[in-house]
């Protein structure tokens, strides 16, 4: 019994929510996945610019006019754009801005974010074991040079 438990704690280990992730180089990264889709923030000092991009694993965003991501929590925001861009046969859908401080304070911030196109939504948690907070603190050190 106890070998069968151990034999256990990988794999749930292996199957805890993924955790938000920051990566330090040239441009700077935090990233985050889960069965729904991916996202993936950037900051690219040469340029100076900042993207987020939100990939669905369930296939293409929807067309549409207004994208808008709601952050629930504490500190709740809603942001909308017109400035998006789908790639990757529309599975992508990108936004890139100068400044991206109030979708860091969102991912820092609260218990849950949204993203939406059309009739779609794609919900990312931010709490949890593997909480986004941490990761979006290193993410700001990270960009410390920029506008953040």
């Amino acid at each position: 019994m106890i070998r069968a438990l151990a034999c256990l704690v990988p794999l749930l280990a292996a199957t805890a929510a993924p955790a938000w992730e920051a990566r330090i180089g040239a441009v700077c990264e935090l990233t985050h996945a889960e069965a729904g889709g991916d996202v993936r923030v950037t900051y690219d000092p040469a340029v100076p610019e900042y993207a987020i991009t939100i990939r669905r694993a369930a296939g293409a965003w929807p067309e549409g006019p207004i994208f808008v991501i709601r952050f629930d929590g504490r500190r709740a925001l809603t942001i909308q754009t017109n400035r998006h861009a789908l790639s990757e046969g529309g599975a992508a859908l990108t936004v890139t801005d100068r400044g991206f401080g109030n979708v860091l304070d969102g991912l820092q911030f609260n218990e849950t974010a949204t993203a939406y196109l059309g009739d779609t939504a794609l919900p990312f948690a931010l709490t949890g074991p593997e909480p986004a907070a941490p990761a979006v603190e290193e993410f700001r050190r990270c960009t410390e040079g920029g506008l953040v």
